[in-house]
């Protein structure tokens, strides 16, 4: 077949390679299972709730669907969250995974309380940084 074509200066053992990320979809999909199981609610009357189909929903959950804006805020009214409150909790869980190496299994099974947005001081205004609970 064809060769490899090294660009001048570049060795191919010496790239660094890059760290496996996880899918938006698949800690998505944590974030919405790990609610709902919280709520002690199931699938069908959830997905009843939001308007979409339960085998949509299980695939939303599992990460094998991208769900669309509109089907992430029915789910979401369905729980009772904001879209922001969903948003949220999926930044602060791939943040955790950025920033302090918590692999992928220690963010799926994570809950509300793991992850909270921190607050200013004295001001009750929410900062950027996000608090990993003891």
């Amino acid at each position: 077949m064809g060769e490899t074509i090294e660009f001048p200066g570049e060795h191919i053992e010496t790239r660094v390679p890059r760290r496996a990320r996880p899918l938006w979809r698949d800690v998505l999909g944590d974030v919405l299972r790990d609610e709902r199981l919280e709520q002690e609610r199931i699938l069908t009357e959830v997905a009843r709730t939001a308007g979409v189909s339960p085998q949509y929903l299980s695939e939303v959950e599992r990460g094998r669907k991208e769900a669309s804006s509109e089907v992430l805020g029915a789910v979401a009214d369905a729980l009772g969250l904001e879209l922001v409150d969903v948003v949220g909790r999926v930044a602060g869980r791939l943040a955790l995974r950025e920033i302090h190496g918590v692999p992928a299994s220690g963010i799926a099974g994570m809950h509300r309380s793991d992850i909270a947005p921190s607050v200013a001081p004295g001001s009750g205004a929410p900062t950027n940084a996000y608090l990993l609970a003891a």
